[in-house]
């Protein structure tokens, strides 16, 4: 491939061929279901997705969800499905994302084809914000975001360009070819799109689940580009009781000196571990076996779907619609799955100063802003996050879960306004 193929952008639509659309339609009405025990309630979510609930699903994405609605941005098209299902129409992907594909060179790995947006503000003290999602989710995340980032209600209000890039393998995002990306070199594609594609020599980032990985490794090897960064989502640990003696003894002592708010965070995280987290091991170590069913099962893939959604949101205060849920399930389903599956054993098997593994014990000086939402599943205590991180800027909600940019949008946004605006973050972006 030679040099002249790299770093030049095309314009890119997504649409989905109509055999895998009818194929899907077939096995939807092929499905069997698993046969939900008696004495399980029906809000007892402990075994997995419930049946009922999943098939109800099942059977409006066989006989209701319409795709083509979803990706269209004809005007014709889209006042007919308006007449039509009025109540139901809800986006248009085509519409809403200015979208690009574009090769680059990554060292260490070689070529590799990122899917991305990106909507330019008018504004012109406008910041450059790199926005990158997570699993199960895909660059739809932003959706609900990006217009009153870029467009803010009034001139003194911190508007932005807003870039979101799917990690490979997730959405319209080419799926590597080559075993070994993950987070580390999903970080260095991104700061190639950025200040090699795009021009951005200097940018701030916001990142949740993957997301928050890719951008806090972003932070780490290329500080000089990342001038600040927000997450809503921050793994860590303790730090070494030698190193953080007091840290560890307020820790052995959490029921009389964390907040109420740190308690919960830490039985949160407890409840995971416990409770929660068998897909990542699963999927951290033999993804593919997982992928033959997730990637040939739409009912498969939309219950191993749908109870993330339902486990990790604060679905007291957000439930999904069906258009939205089906459509984010699309987004995987469209790629056979596996890929986004495929992205946990990647980043696992990660080695280098700069992997995903050492990142979470690894001090990083960016300027660093965190929103914490009460259903997110790790909102670790103040003195553990000093230990990594540079925070300058920390926001407790009422309300929200681990996919804030979908719940409650509007908090993040004035966030991320509100961080970077700030003076911390002026000065670093003039440094």
């Amino acid at each position: 491939m030679s040099d002249s193929t790299f770093n030049q952008p095309k314009a890119y639509t997504l649409h989905l061929d109509d055999k895998l659309l009818e194929l899907t339609k077939k096995k939807l009405e092929l499905a069997r279901f698993p046969e939900e025990q008696t004495d399980i309630s029906d809000d007892d979510w402990g075994q997995g997705a419930k049946v009922k609930e999943v098939k109800r699903l099942a059977q409006y994405w066989a006989n209701g969800y319409d795709w083509r609605a979803e990706e269209v941005f004809s005007t014709t098209y889209r006042y007919l499905s308006c007449l039509l299902r009025l109540t139901r129409f809800q986006a248009r992907i085509n519409a809403d994302f200015n979208q690009f594909k574009v090769t680059v060179d990554i060292p260490g790995y070689g070529p590799q084809t990122l899917h991305y947006a990106h909507q330019r503000s008018s504004h012109p003290d406008a910041l450059p914000l790199l926005f990158v999602q997570g699993w199960p989710g895909s660059f739809l995340e932003a959706r609900k975001i990006i217009q009153p980032l870029t467009n803010p209600p009034d001139s003194s209000t911190q508007a932005f360009h807003v870039i979101v890039p799917s990690i490979p393998g997730f959405g319209p995002g080419d799926p590597p070819a080559k075993s070994g990306f993950g987070p580390m070199l999903t970080a260095g594609a991104f700061k190639i799109l950025m200040v090699d594609v795009l021009g951005y020599k200097q940018f701030v980032t916001q990142g949740g689940d993957w997301g928050s990985l890719i951008t806090r490794s972003m932070a780490m090897q290329f500080p000089e580009h990342v001038r600040a960064c927000h997450h809503n989502f921050f793994p860590c640990g303790p730090p070494p009781w030698y190193r953080a003696p007091l840290t560890m003894g307020r820790l052995m002592l959490s029921p009389y000196l964390y907040s109420k708010r740190e308690m919960e965070s830490i039985k949160k995280m407890q409840y995971y571990q416990k409770e929660q987290n068998g897909y990542l091991k699963v999927q951290s170590t033999r993804p593919q076996s997982l992928g033959f069913g997730l990637g040939d099962s739409p009912i498969g893939l939309l219950g191993w779907l749908v109870e993330k959604f339902h486990e990790w949101m604060d679905v007291a205060n957000y439930q999904m619609p069906d258009d939205e849920i089906l459509t984010f399930v699309m987004m995987h389903w469209m790629q056979g799955a596996t890929p986004g599956l495929r992205y946990y054993k990647m980043a696992f098997a990660e080695e280098g100063e700069f992997s995903m593994k050492k990142s979470f014990a690894k001090y990083f000086n960016v300027p660093t802003g965190l929103s914490h939402f009460p259903r997110e599943i790790s909102l670790p205590p103040y003195d553990w996050v000093a230990w990594v991180a540079n925070e300058q800027f920390r926001r407790e909600h009422d309300r929200g879960g681990h996919f804030a940019a979908v719940e409650c949008p509007e908090l993040l946004v004035q966030d991320l306004r509100d961080w970077f605006s700030s003076d911390v973050v002026r000065s670093a972006m003039q440094g």
